[in-house]
């Protein structure tokens, strides 16, 4: 069975033993969390409109942390306008631990 849940203005497709990566949510390691569930799959595939109604997906916060750096570098040419930044998006780690349909 598998589950299409929504955090972040993302969605993901999720099985009950997966590990994601979300974006950062206000929570601490070994805390629990509840993601709303848009669509419900396996044997037979309902949908939410918008979301399916007693149906969620609890999950357990590993870690949160950081992403690896990317260089964000603009210039434009022959105007010796050059600028270079770092980025790195926090993210939080999380285990899903069970599919409530």
């Amino acid at each position: 069975m598998y589950a299409i849940i929504a955090t972040g203005g993302k969605q993901y497709k999720v099985s009950e033993g997966d590990v994601i990566y979300i974006e950062k949510l206000d929570n601490q390691p070994d805390d629990t969390v509840e993601f709303p569930v848009l669509m419900l799959g396996g044997d037979k595939v309902v949908a939410g409109t918008p979301l399916v109604e007693g149906a969620s997906v609890t999950g357990k916060v590993v870690q949160n942390g950081r992403g690896q750096k990317i260089v964000v570098y603009k210039y434009k040419a022959k105007k010796n306008y050059r600028r270079k930044a770092g980025h790195r998006q926090p993210f939080t780690k999380v285990e899903i631990t069970a599919i409530n349909a």
